[in-house]
């Protein structure tokens, strides 16, 4: 169970480095400015939401997909 969780947390946070790269590309350059920035205009939560947005549908899919392979397996 610890492994799985492990995995999963591995996943969300690639989620949210990706997020964070692609929306803000300033982040490869000047990252201190980026979280000067963040910490003036009070956004702490926002890139955390964002992850988990995209993490839950990617989980929903991922559970779509397992649920239509357990039926394809089934009806052999």
């Amino acid at each position: 169970m610890i492994k799985k969780i492990k995995i999963e947390l591995i996943y969300f946070t690639v989620i949210l480095l990706v997020l964070a790269v692609l929306q803000h590309s300033d982040l490869l350059h000047s990252p201190i400015e980026r979280v000067d920035a963040m910490v003036e205009q009070g956004n702490y939560l926002h890139p955390l939401l964002w992850a988990f947005a995209v993490y839950a549908v990617i989980g929903l899919i991922r559970l779509i997909v397992k649920y239509v392979l357990y039926l394809k397996n089934k009806a052999k």
